[in-house]
């Protein structure tokens, strides 16, 4: 099996500056204690005042496409729907992210009204919800196929899953993958993010050079679990089960250039049948083309132009490889199954996200480029450690306990910074 070579996919462009997504957190508050969430479940609520005024922050630092709202669980806000109202009037594009407990028919149907342009749910075996205890991920795709079925009774809106992969469900991944295939139709977008947390043994943290009380951050563990699951592993499991699974575009990391912080693959295909997976040279052109013409890195497209495979196989064969490769299967499906292959062909993104790695050195390897930049005290930070700085005012550092060791082991050292320490 060919390793994937980041020098052969397209380098998405996105920027601290000039990004497709602007991450909103109006509320602390969740219904679940999912196994791998980096949030403090508090019950507070932003007043719509504070919301407004980080909407308005976000479009003088950030050039953005859609605005994932997120928390805590954005429905436990109870100014959720003017919150998308909001962020619509001021022509960016609304998404939900949530868990799916408080959702209802009529609820959506006022969320579509005010604005809203998708849902993001995240469902997996390890949030403890109630009903779904010791279930696998296929078994959880029956919940999934629950929530596509009410956003499809609405209709008109983008439906995407995410899913946290644990030790336990990685070779599961490829039974979510065949899912989504299952339901191109309706859902637009299957994402995977490798589990992680702040490893307690082996390192020491600090802030402002004294040690850090790690034990206030949710997402701290004590005892050996893997969290060093990559993108890679989770694209060799599906490459397993589907063979012909290419990925096309990335972002990478701040400090290893190799790592896949996010790894994306665009399917081609039916319900039935995946003809071929979108090559570099098509993604790149797609966003080109939308940045050109709109100003904005595009997020979100709009359910009716993940129709256009059809289109999108006759004029991208001309340019890409991987098209070209789907439109030759697409074009010999119609000996073995016309029906199929006059049906409408459609697209669908299969991401892989890896987020924050911890490198032997103590160093933080994060998304460059991030997406999911929310924002504390007027400025823009990592979603995934907002906690760090709510506790400590800012970021913790990381050292190997050896090194640490040295340090207190020599009068020498210990006279020296503790910024010197290996930092973020």
């Amino acid at each position: 099996m060919q390793a994937i070579d980041p020098l052969r996919l397209y380098r998405l462009p996105w920027t601290l500056t000039d990004n497709p997504i602007a991450w909103l957190e109006p509320t602390m508050q969740c219904n679940l204690a999912c196994d791998g969430c980096y949030r403090q479940n508090v019950k507070e609520h932003k007043p719509i005042e504070e919301v407004q005024a980080e909407l308005d922050c976000f479009a003088r630092l950030r050039n953005f496409d859609g605005v994932s709202i997120a928390g805590g669980d954005p429905l436990m806000h109870p100014e959720v729907v003017e919150i998308v109202r909001r962020v619509a009037k001021m022509g960016r594009k609304p998404i939900i992210n949530t868990n799916g407990l408080d959702l209802r028919y009529e609820l959506l149907r006022e969320l579509k009204a005010a604005g809203l342009v998708g849902l993001t749910f995240h469902v997996d075996s390890h949030q403890g919800r109630p009903g779904w205890r010791n279930k696998t991920e296929r078994e959880m795709n029956e919940l999934r196929s629950e929530y596509v079925e009410l956003v499809a009774r609405v209709g008109g809106l983008a439906c995407a899953f995410n899913s946290t992969v644990y030790d336990d469900t990685l070779d599961q991944v490829p039974d979510v993958v065949a899912w989504g295939r299952e339901n191109i139709d309706r859902v637009n977008t299957v994402v995977f993010i490798t589990y992680r947390a702040a490893i307690a043994d082996g390192f020491d943290y600090f802030v402002g050079g004294q040690k850090a009380e790690m034990q206030k951050l949710v997402y701290t563990i004590d005892q050996p679990r893997r969290t060093d699951i990559t993108a890679r592993d989770v694209a060799r499991v599906i490459r397993e089960a589907e063979p012909d699974y290419e990925p096309c575009a990335y972002l990478g990391g701040t400090v290893d250039p190799q790592s896949f912080k996010w790894l994306l693959a665009m399917r081609i295909g039916t319900r039935r049948r995946t003809h071929g997976w979108m090559g570099a040279r098509m993604m790149e052109a797609t966003q080109v083309i939308h940045h050109l013409t709109t100003g904005r890195y595009m997020s979100y497209a709009p359910p009716a132009s993940l129709e256009a495979g059809r289109s999108l196989m006759l004029g991208g064969s001309l340019f890409d490889r991987g098209v070209r490769q789907a439109a030759a299967r697409w074009a010999r499906s119609f000996l073995s199954d016309p029906r199929d292959a006059l049906a409408t062909q459609r697209l669908q993104a299969v991401v892989v996200i890896q987020p924050i790695d911890l490198m032997e050195d103590g160093r933080d390897n994060m998304c460059d480029g991030c997406p999911d930049m929310t924002l504390h005290e007027g400025k823009l930070v990592w979603s995934c450690r907002l906690e760090e700085l709510r506790q400590f005012g800012q970021l913790a550092s990381a050292a190997p306990t050896r090194v640490c060791r040295q340090v207190e082991a020599s009068p020498e050292l210990r006279a020296r910074d503790a910024s010197e320490l290996p930092s973020a």
